[in-house]
């Protein structure tokens, strides 16, 4: 979401009021806790958003000017809280006021739910529960209020998509704030906040250093005599924690061997490198992050689990170099590999981070493979005359050597 629109911050207190008016109808007031984007005052746009009702009437939502949120929905109940409050105001006794007449029939605390035609006797499905257990007819809420209910989901679904998009050029993928050292989160609590979405993606605000990276990548190293296409999403994955652990132990294991980060290398001698394959869904059209529940969509299942060796030569039947995953520096190489099932104006790719180690250099191919050599951690197969290849590939022979790092979305 471009984070140069200026109306943004208003935008979200729109938005925070309409979702208001209609949680305060159910009788509901949950704090919904968002990320603070990065340079946002409080005055525009607080961390914890309270949907609250007017302090008077406990109906309508307390009135938002842009800046503060006031005690009451508005004048009407603020001139009566002035009255109610002054020392010559003489308070009335048994009598039902208009606000008690609202409140629900069972709870009498909050305010009867409104479903826009309909004011019912009870603030929400609870209590319509316990009063019909008890023995009292409840009303049942209206196709409409449904609808409303499904429209708000989506507003909230905005405003926390909203909170995410980060103004700076490095800032924390989920709050915006200045990150220390690598990494894509600002802090142990906004880490743990993205595991909680594991196996799932998190976009990548086109403004961002990490975009552009992805993006220079993806165009240096197109080769194919064709144009590059345009990189219009780039998305970072999220892998389970349990996922990443094995990764990093796998790289351990490899840097002690070859002590890669002495010779000033990476440990590991980690490297980022492409990989095309099928997707059967709409993942990555329209800012669609929810991957399908489908066992055959290639993409997803690698999203959701990372490679899998037993799925070998499933859609290709064959690898020049083995039982391997096979993986490309050359980004043109992969979208060769890149299909969609369902009919899109975006191809997407993966680029994972592999674990090179040692990596055996090979020309001819040799199908017979299970493993690299003795002594080496993957093959490198190199471009050379009167060789087999005509762009460079990777492979690795153990799940563990490579996760899935960002998703790429680009013209198709």
């Amino acid at each position: 979401m471009n984070a140069t629109i200026p109306p943004m911050h208003a935008a979200l207190s729109v938005l925070g009021t309409m979702a208001g008016q209609y949680i305060a109808a159910q009788g509901q007031a949950p704090q919904v806790k968002q990320p603070l984007p990065a340079n946002t005052s409080t005055k525009q746009f607080t961390g914890t958003a309270t949907l609250a009702t007017c302090d008077i009437c406990q109906v309508r939502p307390k009135y938002f000017d842009g800046q503060k949120t006031h005690s009451y929905c508005g004048k009407s109940c603020a001139t009566a809280a002035q009255k109610k409050h002054s020392p010559n105001s003489k308070p009335k006794r048994n009598k039902t006021t208009k606000a008690t007449r609202r409140l629900c029939d069972h709870c009498h605390k909050q305010p009867k739910y409104n479903d826009g035609t309909t004011i019912h006797s009870y603030c929400g499905k609870t209590c319509a529960q316990k009063a019909k257990a008890a023995g009292v007819s409840a009303a049942q809420p209206t196709q409409l209020a449904k609808s409303v209910e499904s429209f708000f989901c989506r507003v909230l679904t905005v405003l926390i998509t909203v909170s995410r998009s980060s103004p700076t050029n490095s800032g924390c993928l989920l709050c915006g704030k200045a990150v220390k050292g690598k990494g894509h989160f600002c802090s142990q609590a906004c880490t743990s906040m993205a595991e909680k979405s594991a196996p799932g993606l998190i976009e990548v605000p086109q403004g961002h250093d990490t975009f552009k990276s992805v993006a220079d990548q993806f165009k240096a190293s197109w080769r194919h005599q064709t144009p590059c296409p345009t990189v219009r999403r780039v998305h970072k994955v999220i892998s389970s924690p349990t996922s990443i652990v094995k990764y990093e132990a796998y790289r351990a294991a490899v840097e002690a061997r070859g002590n890669f980060v002495a010779a000033g290398r990476s440990a590991g001698n980690e490297n980022r490198r492409w990989h095309g394959t099928t997707r059967e869904c709409n993942l990555g059209d329209n800012g669609n992050c929810t991957l399908c529940s489908s066992q055959t969509c290639s993409l997803c299942c690698i999203l959701k689990t990372s490679y899998n060796l037993n799925l070998f030569g499933k859609k290709t039947g064959w690898g020049r170099f083995g039982h391997g995953i096979y993986t490309s520096s050359t980004s043109s190489k992969s979208n060769d590999y890149s299909t969609n099932v369902n009919p899109s104006s975006l191809k997407a790719i993966l680029l994972n981070k592999v674990v090179v180690g040692k990596g055996y250099k090979m020309t001819q191919d040799n199908t017979s493979l299970t493993a690299p050599p003795a002594g080496y951690d993957t093959v490198l197969a190199e471009v050379s005359s009167g060789g087999s290849l005509n762009y460079d590939e990777l492979v690795c022979y153990t799940n563990d050597a490579i996760r899935p790092s960002y998703m790429v979305m680009y013209d198709a």
